[in-house]
């Protein structure tokens, strides 16, 4: 049994997570989604209670996958549930650069090996932050994020 973990800060989640999750479902037994306060993007939107609830609304339809919290390295993480690989969805080639120096590190200090899963062009423009600051202003992201997402952030914005 093959058993990835997906982590990343999924503030909130949008389609392209959501596809990188699909994708991952199908390739391997078990997904573990992993969503974390990433201190290096500043103050998060949702709590991680919120994430979570949007997170596990998302992914109910993919029996292979769950999905937890944490605030630890992430290879820490790794280890601790057992997986055989971490996996990253790149975007640009801007996100190759970051995240192989990313599991280069991580690789390193844990022996886990990272596998990037590219995703569709459909998706390849989705930004967390993007998604937040479009919504701030009133515009409509309805597309871009799942149903439990767009709803979440209306609320969120008193839309």
């Amino acid at each position: 049994m093959t058993r990835v973990l997906y982590p990343g800060s999924f503030d909130p989640i949008h389609n392209g997570h959501v596809e990188i999750v699909e994708t991952a479902s199908r390739l391997f037994d078990e997904v573990i989604v992993a969503a974390m306060r990433n201190p290096q993007k500043g103050e998060p939107l949702f709590t991680l209670d919120e994430r979570r609830a949007m997170l596990e609304e998302t992914v109910a339809h993919l029996e292979n996958v769950r999905v937890t919290m944490f605030s630890s390295l992430v290879v820490d993480l790794a280890q601790e549930v057992g997986a055989d690989f971490i996996v990253k969805g790149l975007r640009a080639v801007s996100d190759f650069e970051s995240e192989l120096q990313m599991a280069q590190m991580n690789h390193k200090i844990s022996g886990v090996d990272t596998l990037f899963i590219p995703s569709a062009s459909a998706h390849s423009f989705l930004a967390s932050r993007l998604i937040r600051e479009i919504t701030r202003f009133g515009g409509d992201v309805s597309a871009m994020v799942p149903m439990a997402v767009a709803k979440r952030l209306q609320e969120k914005y008193g839309r």
